[in-house]
Parts: C-alpha cells; sequence; structure tokens
C-alpha cells in the first residue's frame, strides 16, 4: 500500500522471470523461427567475441599482463641461475592441443599454476626438457652444461621451486597492477610426452580452444628457446576484466595548482638616520641570521650556501625582539657522605676473576713454532729456582714458588706486589 515490494512480491518476480528465460531458450532449442544463430550469439558476447575467442583488444591487455608478470620472473630467475636472463614481449594467439604438438619440442615439461586467492582459475606453463635440464643445473651450482641423462624426480622438484618463487613475484606484480591481493598455490610439474595421452588428463581446456601466451627466453649464452603460458579462455577474459576495471579505476592526475598571484611590492622602510661620524661604528645588531665573515683578499668567491641557514633553523622575523637570558646552574653541596670503602668491597666480593701461574716466556719465529714436535723442549726466560710469576686477570700481583700438593701442582706465595 505504500508503493513497497515485500522480499515474498520481489522473490515471487524473480521466479517469473526464471520462467520466462527458460521458456524462450526452449523455444530457441526447438529451433523456432525467432532464433537467433549462433554465431550472432557468440557476437553478441562483451567485447565482440565468442565465449571461446578474444577480441584484439582482449590479446592487447593480455599481453601487457603477462609481460609485467614474466619480466618480474626474469628478475626472480636471474637471481636463482646467476646468469643473465632475457624474457621478450610476449605474442598472444589462440591455440589448440594440436597446434601444440605439431610445433613443440616432445617430451616437454607441464608445470600447472593454479591461483587461490584473487583470481579464480589456473594456466599451464611448458618448458622444453633441455631448458629444464640447464637451469636446474645452474641451481645447483653447475655451469650449465651437464644434462645428459634422462629427467630426473630432483630435476622436477628443483624447476618447480623456481616457478613458485617466479610465479610468486609474478603474483606481487599482478597485485599491485590489478589492485588486489593475489596468491598462488606451490606449482607442480611434470614430464609429459605430446604424442601419448589425452590432453584432458593433464588439463580439461586443453580440449578445446585456449589462450597461448610465447615468450622467448635467453639465459646467458646457454639458453635461447621458447616457452609458453597456457590460459583458459574463460580466465583469460577475467583477468581482462580486472585488468580493465583496475584501470578505470586508477585515479585521475591531479591538476597542477594555478600560480598563486603575484604579491604587491612592500613600502619602502623610513630612510635610516645619518650616523655620526665622530662616534666609531658598532657592528650591526644580531638579528637572528648567521653572520657573513668579509672575503678576505684575493680569495675566491664564496661556496654556494654560504651563510644560509641550517636545515631546520627558522630565524626569527625581521625586527623581531630576541630574548636573552643568564643561564641558571643548579648548586650543589660538598657534604655528600660517600659510601665506605669497605662497603665498596663487600658489593664486588662475589665477582670470580682468573688466576693464572706464569712459569716463563720465550719467543720464536714462525719457522720455528712450525718445526714443534713431540719431544722438543723450549727454553724459558726464567731461571731454574727462580720466583714464578701470579697473575690475575692478566695483570702481575704475586710471586712463588712451584709446590705439589697431593697429585697436583701449586704454587706458595712468597711476596705481594705493591
Amino acid at each position: 500500500m505504500d508503493g513497497m515490494l515485500s522480499q515474498d512480491e520481489i522473490n515471487a518476480l524473480l521466479s517469473g522471470m526464471a520462467a520466462d528465460g527458460d521458456d524462450a531458450s526452449s523455444g530457441a532449442d526447438a529451433g523456432g523461427a525467432d532464433a537467433a544463430p549462433a554465431g550472432d550469439v557468440a557476437s553478441a558476447a562483451p567485447g565482440g567475441g565468442g565465449e571461446d575467442e578474444l577480441t584484439d583488444f582482449e590479446k592487447d591487455a593480455i599481453g601487457e599482463v603477462a609481460n609485467i608478470s614474466m619480466g618480474t620472473s626474469a628478475t626472480t630467475l636471474y637471481s636463482l641461475v646467476n646468469r643473465k636472463v632475457d624474457i621478450t614481449t610476449p605474442e598472444v594467439t589462440m591455440s589448440t592441443w594440436n597446434d601444440i604438438v605439431d610445433n613443440y619440442e616432445k617430451p616437454c615439461v607441464f608445470i600447472q599454476i593454479h591461483y587461490k586467492v584473487g583470481l579464480d582459475g589456473y594456466n599451464m606453463l611448458i618448458l622444453k626438457e633441455d631448458d629444464v635440464k640447464i637451469i636446474t643445473d645452474l641451481m645447483m651450482g653447475g655451469d650449465g652444461t651437464s644434462t645428459d641423462g634422462e629427467l630426473s624426480e630432483l630435476h622436477l622438484s628443483a624447476i618447480s621451486e623456481a616457478m613458485n618463487q617466479m610465479m610468486g613475484s609474478s603474483a606481487t606484480s599482478l597485485s599491485s597492477m590489478l589492485g588486489r591481493m593475489i596468491d598462488i598455490s606451490p606449482p607442480e610439474a611434470s614430464l609429459v610426452d605430446l604424442t601419448e595421452g589425452n590432453p584432458g588428463d593433464y588439463a580439461e581446456f586443453l580440449m578445446g580452444r585456449f589462450v597461448k601466451i610465447s615468450f622467448r627466453m635467453q639465459i646467458g649464452d646457454l639458453v635461447d628457446s621458447t616457452i609458453m603460458q597456457l590460459y583458459p579462455v574463460s580466465f583469460a577474459k577475467e583477468l581482462y576484466d580486472h585488468f580493465i576495471g583496475s584501470q578505470e579505476a586508477a585515479p585521475a592526475p591531479t591538476p597542477e595548482p594555478a600560480p598563486a598571484p603575484t604579491p604587491e611590492p612592500a613600502p619602502a622602510p623610513a630612510a635610516a638616520p645619518m650616523p655620526d661620524p665622530n662616534m666609531a661604528a658598532a657592528p650591526p645588531p644580531n638579528m637572528g641570521y648567521p653572520q657573513q665573515a668579509p672575503p678576505q683578499m684575493g680569495y675566491g668567491a664564496p661556496q654556494m650556501g654560504y651563510g644560509a641557514p641550517q636545515m631546520g633553523y627558522a630565524p626569527p622575523p625581521m625586527g623581531a625582539p630576541v630574548n636573552v637570558q643568564q643561564a641558571q646552574f643548579t648548586t650543589f653541596s660538598n657534604d655528600i657522605n660517600p659510601m665506605q670503602p669497605q662497603e665498596n668491597i663487600e658489593l664486588i666480593k662475589d665477582v670470580p676473576l682468573e688466576v693464572t701461574v706464569e712459569l716463563g716466556r720465550t719467543r720464536k719465529s714462525i719457522n720455528d713454532i712450525l718445526d714443534f714436535s713431540p719431544g722438543t723442549i723450549i727454553e724459558l726466560d726464567k731461571i731454574a729456582g727462580e720466583p714464578i710469576d701470579v697473575l690475575v686477570n692478566g695483570k702481575n700481583v704475586a710471586k712463588g714458588e712451584v709446590v705439589v700438593i697431593d697429585e697436583s701442582f701449586g704454587v706458595r706465595v712468597t711476596e705481594i706486589i705493591k
């Protein structure tokens, strides 16, 4: 009655629209006169392309996204193999499984990258077998020439870790580009013989038409090859939508502010009184600015910035009064009652000290020390029977003589050194 629809009325309307849509689709399937051809439906899709096709504009956008992503990945791969890595501008085309089989080396390595945050889907990265061997050999500290033998689980594990770091950095670039958090699951690598098996066993989208992005990859003088990324068309369109949405949501550039009006000239100050020639010229008062020393005779031009106030210094306005006060200091009395020396000693009696008994010393050259062997006799600077030194924390405090207590050596103090 108040012109508002209740929730039940809204649900009823939606149900009626769905029923009408089902009837229309049934009539189209029955081949009615009003049914539109499949080609017309495809051409009416957003962007001008069918569900399994991309327009040229969409291809350009996907190529731009892939170019930025793989550029970041190349930097990450450089840090892993310690070789210069170049990945050229990608080429985006529509392809089928037969095209891949006819134009790519066999076997090759498939790496699946699943997006778990920010994007819904996955893509496939294809590398040649020899390229994987070279990359993994460089990652393990080799020179990239150990490519003999078959591809093992160790190679697949190493290339999976490399792709994990590469595509992780690529996801970071996508996050910045699309303005949303994007994360991937750890990539899965497998060796695939393109001539065997069903493409649907590797990925369902390989059964139809898909997006192929080709890159030329160069690693020093070891690799000059082609790598490919395969996208489902639906994932490519989703990526395109996010990319266009992020471009439209980007803030417009802030216009430059208009130049401030030129201030009117201030009135000229009143003429200062003429000084009395009979009085000595007094130096001008310090107005808060650092004073410049007069240039010496023969001295060059002052350096740039000479006499300028330091950063953070705000001089008072010209003519402002300067408040100068005499410094005030607190007076301390001499009637401080210090702790007695005995009390100070009590505080540190538990501190452990290292006591060393030095039998004697000598100096030897490096050549003599290298000749040491069991049985070598070293002559010290002490005479037999001469008192030995007692050191406390490296300081000589006493002298004594060596004694034997039960089965241990000891020292009897004979003199305290002041």
